[in-house]
């Protein structure tokens, strides 16, 4: 085990059967780092991070926390960890101050300035019953559970799912405060621009395999945005579809969709050259960037990356 790894695992496996699952895992992770983990919905993220919590038995290998293994010494693991769930529990008719009491019980005491201030930042009524807290009120919860001991650990599953604009910047701020007193994050997500905002390396998880590790500037050659066009009169499709970066351009009628890699300078004048009554363009979801990255490849031909460095 490194002396400065966080998070090591070694052919971690959690075969569901019918091709479900984690799958030799090989992943490390060093101290004091922000770590995204990413894929679409299904592909082994949360099961990931449920088997370093000890809240799944592997199926084969082994993973550990700051060199304690997670299956043979999983308080002390929990002790060194801010978890924070992709689905929370239910704690029914407590109210919030209740259930952060309880959990800061189990963990010995917890600073009480730290807690207020954490609901403050959040935007979080404490006296209100669980039951009664929307989604993003819930989340919250979560937020304050993972984030009030001060871990050495932050392991965080879409932890910004069901959080207004506003407060996901409030967490954004919360985590680069955690990371200058020395946390490591290890944060899962299917949304690159989150992961974008915070993380240093990331880690590209598809059918249950590790298929890439990269650096953030590695990382921009997979973002995309698609544009819909409507063009009064005539579409330049030969001026827009020899510029840079443009792809999959599909034209009917006066209507044009493509999607566009890198710098939109050329696009913009292109598009100059046609008249345009109305421009739409949004980021792709991570499900479709990963789907134009593999649509070639069939099912299974993805090998597991190697331990990541």
């Amino acid at each position: 085990m490194s002396t400065d790894a966080a998070i090591r695992t070694d052919a971690l496996s959690k075969d569901y059967g019918g091709g479900a699952g984690l799958f030799d895992l090989h992943l490390e992770v060093a101290a004091g780092e922000v770590f995204g983990y990413l894929g679409p919905n299904g592909a082994g993220k949360t099961t990931t991070i449920r088997l370093l919590m000890d809240m799944l038995r592997p199926t084969r290998g082994r993973a550990e926390v700051f060199g304690i293994d997670c299956q043979a010494h999983p308080v002390r693991v929990k002790r060194e960890v801010g978890y924070m769930p992709g689905e929370m529990p239910q704690w029914g008719g407590l109210r919030g101050r209740d259930i952060v009491a309880h959990v800061a019980g189990l963990r010995g005491g917890v600073d009480a300035k730290a807690v207020s201030s954490l609901a403050t930042r959040l935007d979080l009524d404490l006296g209100r019953r669980y039951r009664e807290y929307s989604l993003g009120n819930r989340r919250k919860v979560g937020l304050v559970l993972a984030f009030m001991h001060r871990p050495r650990l932050l392991m965080l599953d879409e932890p910004t799912s069901g959080l207004d604009p506003l407060i996901q910047q409030e967490f954004f701020g919360m985590v680069e405060e955690a990371c200058d007193q020395g946390a490591t994050v290890f944060l899962s997500s299917h949304v690159l621009s989150e992961v974008e905002r915070i993380c240093q390396r990331v880690g590209i998880l598809r059918r249950g395999r590790l298929v890439q590790v990269a650096r953030l500037d590695e990382l921009h050659r997979l973002r995309y945005h698609r544009f819909e066009v409507d063009f009064d009169g005539e579409v330049p499709l030969e001026a827009i579809g020899a510029c840079p970066g443009v792809d999959n351009v599909v034209a009917r009628d006066h209507h044009l969709t493509f999607d566009v890699h890198g710098g939109v300078a050329p696009l913009l004048r292109a598009l100059g050259t046609g008249q345009v009554l109305n421009l739409v363009t949004h980021e792709p979801s991570l499900e479709e960037v990963f789907l134009a990255q593999f649509r070639d490849e069939p099912h299974g031909a993805t090998e597991p990356a190697g331990t990541a460095r």
